[in-house]
């Protein structure tokens, strides 16, 4: 469950305070579309969950708000400026966190951290100590001799270590054990919470994202198929199965998708009220069986075209 809409208290920050402005991104390499018309606004204190499949365009997505790629068609601002434009305005408020993780291998512990807090004036050295005794980070040790959990830690250490007004997360646990998973959605969960910062979590591990995220975005080849609060998503998403009399081809509900057939009966993922897939159901000859909630999960995998469980 998402941690609901925040505030920090400081009088600085207003809820309707916008962070995120993507107005028809697009991006092209070579012959693949990886970006098509996204549009995207993040409010602060919203946690908003980025999910796709491999490829469908996230990390490209976030490229952009890093100022790495420059927009070939549409805007891009954060904190109301163009982070290719005026990088130091941008990047200063922005902690990030990769599944490559970027580190310099050759430096210690305490030699990354110092040379992390040079250039962030808002840095917190006594949140930085707790963080790493949290997180059993030797000073003295090398990060290139650290296993990939422990050098997850230390970017999110640094990540998190000058407190950021957005904290940007392309696929931070992936790959990882669980353990560690849970240590970086618990020190994710409690800077959400302590401080109510703006986030923007992209991760295939779905049942991360319901945990932490307030909103759902999701990407499929490249555009934007579904922009919604999760509670949202949750309360009118249902699987539905329904029975025909003898083999049909696939019924035509609005709002369904995601259809499997087996023997004369039909499952979906739709989204409608009970009452209108009930009404719809009727008019197609069916039998509706029976309708259940459903995860995120469900959703991603019934909108990928997967084989529902």
């Amino acid at each position: 469950m998402g941690q609901g809409q925040r505030q920090r208290k400081d009088r600085r920050w207003t809820v309707a305070e916008t962070v995120i402005e993507v107005k028809g991104l697009g991006r092209t390499f070579g012959n693949h579309r990886a970006l098509d018309g996204v549009n995207l606004t993040l409010e602060r204190g919203t946690v908003l969950g980025l999910v796709g499949q491999n490829g469908a365009g996230k990390t490209t997505l976030i490229k952009h708000l890093l100022g790495l790629l420059r927009a070939e068609e549409g805007t891009v601002r954060v904190f109301g400026k163009d982070p290719v434009a005026d990088p130091p305005g941008v990047l200063s408020r922005i902690g990030y966190l990769s599944e490559e993780g970027d580190l310099p291998m050759w430096m210690k512990v305490e030699e990354l951290v110092r040379y992390s807090a040079a250039f962030y004036p808002g840095w917190d050295q006594q949140y930085c100590d707790t963080l790493q005794k949290e997180f059993g980070l030797s000073s003295s040790a090398k990060l290139g001799s650290l296993s990939k959990g422990q050098r997850a830690r230390a970017g999110l250490l640094v990540a998190l270590a000058f407190r950021p007004e957005l904290l940007l997360l392309d696929e931070p646990s992936s790959g990882l054990d669980p353990i560690v998973r849970r240590d970086i959605l618990g020190a994710i969960i409690r800077t959400i919470a302590d401080e109510g910062r703006t986030v923007l979590f992209s991760s295939h591990l779905l049942a991360e994202v319901e945990q932490v995220s307030d909103r759902v975005v999701m990407v499929q080849a490249g555009k934007v198929v579904l922009d919604e609060e999760l509670a949202d998503v949750k309360e009118t998403h249902h699987r539905i199965e329904i029975a025909f009399e003898q083999a049909v081809a696939a019924p035509i509900i609005e709002g369904a998708f995601g259809w499997q057939c087996e023997g004369n009966r039909w499952t979906a993922i739709c989204r409608a009220d009970i009452e209108d897939i009930q009404l719809a159901v009727d008019k197609s000859g069916g039998r509706l069986i029976r309708t259940v909630g459903v995860s995120l999960d469900d959703i991603f995998m019934a909108r990928s075209g997967s084989k529902l469980g």
